[in-house]
């Protein structure tokens, strides 16, 4: 509707302004522009101001062109004022002349804030659920215009101002309006489209400019070393992904296989010529890799922005923003629909333990330790030298839960595994004493990340059914994965680093002395079933002079590739879920480098492709058999076979789910060929053998049971059979019937 105009008043003079309000516009230092600037009621009408720096005069138009006033130049900076002829309030443009140069200037101080009182009253509450639709920057029409509202939360802050190319950098310009009761300053700046870059200039309550910050709330960030965020459109993707998340809403995923193939999205493939492949290229290759390999979900090391590769991600300066690594957002949300259309699930290594010190990030955000805790003793990790979220404080835990929500919302993600969970559980975590405070009650637990965790995990199961959450927890933490409701933290699931690194060090150990370390493999099924458990073999495994897999493995080569294989079958036989990181199965040699792509012409060769092959395999016993999956996280599931066979390092074990077939699992860890063995079994009758990983096709030496075992049942009504292990292997059995 077009605003009402009215005929100028050719010997109106305008108001006047104190010389010292002109000289804090110029400055930069005036404390609230929105009271000086744009069209201001006075007491004989209306007046036009503004700062243009560079122009020399300046006209007033309303938005369809109509010239309201000439204004005065009441700076050489570039400060303007005038009457114009309107008679009510309302956004305008200014046309600015410098010699033979003319530009347009659409006046953001003339248009209405866009936050209203219920955000107010919510992100003080700390209730806000939806803040990544009102904080960052987001393109709209407002009284009109098209433009991006920008609003970024900094209570301590003298002034912040929104720059970017659209303004030249200059803070003067886009000085923004503080909401008093929220500390979130807000600003409408029209004209300035999609893919415009922008930081803030902030000026601490010292007065001192702070170095330009990125957006915690962008959804969008330059590509590295570039650290500017951009102004992104709202996500649009077109899901075709019904069936999958109706799936997995209606299901309980303790009770589903889930076999998850960890990705670092940089170095799974590389073009030739070391360059990353987009998020269409991954999804060209990894989604059809993951569907042959038979993997149910991938979970991708941090694709969130961050300024340093060789972090993985793990320190991350954008929460909301994917990696430009790999191109714009809609690539990664293309993805993940790609996956979901053929039932793969993505799972996000998600960071709300810390946050690197960049200058551009979070840490002093507005001058003050403002996402941090002010006390080194609470704010800064010594490990990993980052800054510690301050979960005491409600907008802190606001931002990191509504990105939780973000992800599993707007992309669909299927998953969060949580790092680091143990060093936000514990406030001595890696610190000397002294060196930390305690809580309330003395203690070393941090009382606000367990109340954060527990939100966290609370709003992620209401708010999308199916969506599941993981801990990396490495202590004994009670209930990690139990209800909140019933004292637990919420988890879904909780890697289990117990078994990691007991079963990958008894199968570091020459054979010849495993029968003295036999409770290496026995003493996990003490705790096995105290909590949801993932079974990882992840990244973490693989690096920092750890070596890979296959090398961990004790013996010659012959000796390796049968132990690797045997302890492979050996986990997807164990209890809980599966995590494999990528390249572990095709064993490759090297140690993982995010600097360069898998080494995949290891699949030429026979061993290697028999390992790959066996992986494959085993993903598809362990989906298609409900035995080996529906009680993964319940004691009623397993039952030990053979669990004291010191001598001979072999143990075996039966899975059971109600109303299915028992799978029987056997490992010999010995490169003996054993011939002659009893093995119980549940009962008599014929049983398959499903799976054997001394079967050449996976580069075994061939030798087994001839595909079946025959169990009798003995006088005494024990039932098994005599039958032949193979040397370093594991074999699984099925009754026939």
């Amino acid at each position: 509707m077009k605003k009402p105009t009215k005929s100028p008043d050719p010997d109106r003079k305008a108001a006047e302004i104190a010389e010292s309000e002109i000289r804090a516009i110029v400055g930069g230092t005036h404390s609230d522009p929105f009271s000086l600037l744009g069209v201001q009621k006075v007491e004989e009408g209306f007046d036009a101001r503004c700062f243009i720096p560079g122009a020399e005069a300046v006209t007033a138009l309303t938005l369809d062109g109509t010239v309201i006033g000439e204004l005065e130049c009441l700076d050489p900076a570039g400060f303007f004022a005038g009457a114009v002829s309107v008679s009510v309030q309302q956004p305008v443009r200014f046309r600015a002349r410098r010699g033979d140069a003319e530009w347009a200037v659409t006046d953001p101080y003339s248009f209405w804030p866009v936050l209203g009182p219920m955000d107010d009253y919510y992100v003080r509450e700390g209730s806000h659920l939806r803040l990544f639709d009102k904080l960052g920057a987001h393109p709209i029409k407002h009284q009109g215009v098209d433009g991006t509202h920008f609003a970024v939360w900094a209570p301590n802050a003298r002034r912040v101002s929104v720059v970017g190319d659209f303004n030249h950098w200059d803070g003067r310009t886009h000085a923004m309006r503080l909401r008093m009761d929220t500390g979130i300053w807000e600003i409408f700046a029209p004209d300035v489209p999609v893919g415009t870059t922008y930081k803030y200039e902030i000026v601490g309550p010292d007065g001192v400019v702070l170095p330009l910050k990125a957006d915690p709330f962008a959804r969008r960030a330059e590509l590295r070393p570039a650290t500017a965020s951009i102004v992104a459109a709202e996500l649009e993707q077109e899901w075709e992904d019904e069936a999958h998340l109706e799936f997995w809403a209606k299901t309980d995923a303790r009770r589903q296989p889930i076999s998850i193939y960890e990705v670092h999205a940089g170095s799974w493939q590389r073009h030739p010529d070391g360059t990353f492949l987009s998020w269409d290229e991954l999804a060209d290759r990894l989604i059809p890799y993951c569907i042959d390999m038979g993997f149910t979900h991938i979970e991708f090391l941090p694709i969130t922005e961050h300024p340093y590769d060789p972090s993985w991600g793990y320190q991350t300066t954008g929460l909301y923003a994917p990696t430009a690594r790999f191109g714009e957002p809609e690539g990664f949300a293309r993805f993940i629909n790609g996956c979901h259309k053929v039932g793969i699930g993505v799972i996000l290594d998600w960071v709300p333990a810390h946050f690197p010190v960049d200058a551009h990030g979070l840490r002093e955000f507005d001058g003050t330790a403002l996402y941090e805790h002010a006390d080194p003793r609470q704010g800064f990790h010594p490990d990993w030298k980052t800054a510690i979220y301050n979960f005491g404080r409600n907008e802190v835990v606001s931002y990191l839960t509504n990105n939780a929500l973000y992800w599993t919302e707007r992309f669909h993600v299927d998953g969060l595994r949580v790092d680091a969970v143990a060093s936000m559980l514990y406030l001595d975590y890696s610190r000397k004493e002294g060196e930390w405070i305690p809580n309330e009650y003395g203690g070393r637990e941090n009382l606000e990340a367990v109340r954060f965790l527990q939100q966290m995990n609370k709003l992620v199961y209401s708010g999308r059914a199916g969506a599941i959450t993981i801990a990396e927890e490495s202590t004994s933490w009670p209930k990690v994965s139990q209800p909140v409701y019933d004292g637990g933290l919420g988890f879904g699931f909780k890697w289990n680093m117990g078994f990691m690194h007991d079963t990958l060090r008894y199968l570091a150990r020459d054979p010849i002395y495993r029968k003295h370390h036999h409770q290496e493999i026995t003493f996990g099924l003490l705790y096995a079933f105290a909590e949801n458990f993932v079974l990882p073999l992840s990244h973490d495994e693989v690096v920092h002079g750890k070596g890979s897999m296959i090398a961990k493995m004790a013996g010659d080569d012959w000796q390796k590739f049968a132990n690797l294989r045997a302890y492979y079958a050996f986990m997807w036989g164990y209890p809980g879920k599966k995590l494999l990181f990528m390249g572990q199965e095709f064993a490759q040699w090297s140690e993982w480098s995010e600097e360069r792509s898998l080494d995949w012409n290891l699949i030429q060769y026979p061993l290697h492709e028999g390992m790959r092959r066996l992986v494959r395999d085993l993903n598809f016993t362990y989906r298609a058999k409900p035995a080996l999956h529906a009680r993964d996280c319940e004691p009623e599931g397993f039952r030990w076979l053979i669990v004291d066979d010191h001598d001979n390092s072999v143990f075996a074990w039966v899975r059971e789910a109600p109303g299915e077939k028992p799978i029987v699992i056997i490992s010999n860890f010995t490169p003996i060929h054993k011939e002659n063995y009893w093995l119980p079994l549940p009962h008599g009758g014929r049983w398959r053998e499903i799976l054997n990983t001394d079967a050449e096709i996976y580069g075994g030496s061939g030798k087994g049971n001839g595909g079946r075992v025959e169990a009798v049942v003995n006088i005494d009504g024990a039932s098994g059979s005599v039958i032949t292990l193979p040397p370093l292997a594991t074999i699984m059995l099925e009754p026939e019937l």
